[in-house]
């Protein structure tokens, strides 16, 4: 029989941080709370990290990474923006519910990134909308999309998914593949004219 592998010790930090971050916040969270979810001693913490800002890095740059990757993707398929619209959309719901905890502080933690993390994290931001705000816009000038605002539109549809990873819970009626499905068509629904 196959043994299951536990996750490395610091994985295993990094996730019972992002769900500290989750349910304390950030701030709130301490080094002792972080020593105590792992069963480690606060000082045999730091043989396997420097701080709880490392973790809060590597949680905010590994979701940045990601979603960067996704984005390249995407725009090296040759398809319609409709379709590229629904492919980050599906990828930033499958995100939140395969990934709650980062997610979350992704999403909520980064701004007590320091620098200069926090304005290389920053810059990817705001790279990624900028891409994402173009996709939108091609939308638009083919008709696929309504005419609007770009900028209402793509903070609606990042409004629009934000939600899912403080509500989805695996076991639901809904599965995470009718959530993904149904959220998607609703907002897509929004975008044509």
């Amino acid at each position: 029989m196959p043994q299951i592998r536990k996750p490395e010790k610091k994985e295993q930090i990094k996730e019972a941080a992002a769900r500290l971050f989750r349910d304390k916040g950030y701030s709130a969270t301490s080094m002792r709370d972080l020593a105590e979810a792992v069963s480690l001693k606060a000082s045999s913490l730091y043989n396997h990290i420097s701080s709880k800002e490392e973790i809060l890095r590597e949680i905010c740059f590994e979701n940045a990474h990601r979603f960067r990757s996704g984005m390249e993707e995407v725009e090296q398929a040759q398809s319609t923006a409709m379709a590229k619209v629904e492919a980050l959309l599906r990828l930033h719901v499958r995100t939140a519910m395969e990934d709650a905890t980062s997610v979350t502080a992704f999403n909520d933690e980064w701004r007590h990134l320091n620098e200069p993390f926090l304005s290389e994290f920053k810059s990817l931001r705001r790279d990624y909308e900028q891409r994402f705000r173009l996709i939108l816009l091609a939308g638009m000038e083919e008709g696929e999309f309504r005419q609007m605002d770009p900028n209402i539109a793509l903070y609606t549809l990042f409004s629009s998914v934000r939600w899912v990873y403080d509500w989805f819970q695996p076991g639901r009626p809904l599965t995470a593949a009718n959530v993904e499905d149904e959220l998607t068509a609703f907002i897509l629904q929004a975008l044509r004219p």
